[in-house]
């Protein structure tokens, strides 16, 4: 018998005995690896008279090279973890992203660019996906009768990880403001700490592992993967294509205000240049607050419902951005597009599990991860090209916002995949799925 919902019951010998704790540690972990969020503090530093003296282009290389390498790590360490585990991946992930920013830390002058390249953007990069699949795929099977909250919840601290470092960074970089990157060393040593910590406690459940009281639902707007796809089997059908799109284009058109936030707040809405940087200090917090909002608002909407609502309201703000004169309408576009970029990210790894089941998550959610890449890549320069030095605001979230509604498209059409898809009858499920409504 299975139904939409599940009643827990609470025996003597519970199985979910001690699992929050490991929610904390996948906390800890990704607030570290979160201060990733935080590079606009270095790139306003790097580009001052100091000893770098960076031109613009150059500041924002490092973070673009990091987001970059983010697919690799995640791919490799999806597909490790499946095999040897979480605990080992998340250790060598935070250690490796940790190092990556001490070596970045010895960059002291504009031809030793490459070394802040090498240390931030290709190791820390590396170090950051390879660290950052792991709680996601580990917690949705401690948690399959709160899969979209818990994912929400793996996710919230890589957002709220800025938040943490943003104040810390700038408070060191005044120290010695003449080589902002020495900042960096204490930072990795911070960082190495919290990462051992989190993932320290890191395992996951035992064979045979299941939540008392709870029965996987087969009907309703969220439910389980008649079957447990593998990463092959996941990547023949379209299902995996379009989550990775929808992934791909949230990012790309959430991201375009994220790199033009503090420009846009001093240019359009007026802040001082304090007062913007305050402001994208508190955008900050919606990002994390939305992974934890719209993964459990999924639970009761449908994830592909969430995120039509994601996409189409990150449409309407940013068509209304550019004429937000008023600092307090701003500021209300400003986080209703953060909380829906967080959102993507809170709420995919949750929709990746309903569609493919949860075994082999890791490398299927890594390879989705390709999205997050892709956006981070061409939202900002696309952005960037489209207000120009005439900043045109218009037409750049114009042109942003009319993508963002005409990607709605995808999570309308985009239906779980049948059981008998690829010619034959899941072994765990022998009655055919019904389509999302």
């Amino acid at each position: 018998m299975s139904t939409s919902t599940g009643h827990h019951a609470a025996p003597a010998d519970n199985p979910t005995r001690g699992r929050w704790w490991i929610v904390v540690g996948a906390l800890l972990l990704q607030l570290s690896i979160g201060g990733v969020y935080a590079w606009s503090v270095f790139n306003t530093a790097l580009k001052k008279d100091t000893a770098m003296g960076l031109s613009n282009a150059q500041a924002s290389l490092p973070f673009t090279v990091t987001i970059g390498m983010i697919f690799i790590g995640s791919y490799l360490g999806g597909r490790i973890q499946d095999r040897r585990g979480p605990r080992p991946v998340a250790l060598v992930g935070g250690f490796v992203y940790a190092v990556g920013c001490i070596i970045a830390s010895f960059a002291r002058e504009p031809s030793q660019l490459w070394i802040l390249i090498l240390g931030y953007g290709v190791i820390s990069g590396f170090g950051l996906g390879f660290a950052y699949i792991v709680p996601i795929a580990m917690l949705q099977k401690w948690f399959p009768d709160k899969r979209g909250l818990i994912t929400g919840l793996a996710v919230a601290g890589f957002g709220f990880g800025a938040v943490v470092t943003a104040p810390v960074a700038r408070w060191l970089i005044d120290k010695n403001p003449a080589e902002p990157n020495w900042a960096f060393l204490p930072l990795g040593i911070g960082y190495l700490v919290l990462a051992v910590a989190g993932a320290s406690v890191f395992r996951n459940p035992p064979e045979g592992y299941a939540v008392p009281g709870w029965v996987p639902a087969t009907t309703g707007r969220t439910r389980d993967s008649a079957k447990q796809y593998t990463e092959k089997e996941a990547l023949r059908t379209p299902q995996w294509y379009l989550l990775t799109a929808v992934l791909t284009l949230n990012v790309t058109v959430g991201i375009a205000l994220i790199g033009q936030a503090n420009s846009t707040a001093i240019d359009v809405a007026g802040y001082s240049a304090t007062a913007a940087a305050s402001v994208v200090g508190a955008f900050a917090l919606f990002n994390g607050g939305g992974r934890i909002f719209w993964a459990w608002v999924s639970g009761f909407t449908g994830r592909m419902t969430a995120f039509a609502l994601m996409l189409g309201l990150q449409g309407v703000c940013l068509l209304l951005v550019p004429h937000a004169g008023n600092s307090a309408l701003f500021f209300i576009l400003g986080a209703i597009v953060y909380l829906c970029y967080g959102g993507g990210f809170g709420t995919m790894p949750a929709t990746a599990g309903d569609f493919f089941g949860v075994r082999h998550a890791g490398a299927i959610y890594g390879l989705m991860i390709l999205g997050w890449s892709l956006g981070g890549i061409i939202g900002p320069p696309i952005i960037a090209a489209l207000i120009g030095p005439d900043k045109n605001y218009v037409l750049g979230y114009t042109v942003m916002g009319i993508i963002a509604l005409v990607a709605i498209i995808l999570p309308i059409i985009t239906k779980m995949p049948a059981p008998q898809q690829e010619g034959r009858v899941s072994p765990e499920v022998g009655q055919p799925a019904v389509d999302l409504d």
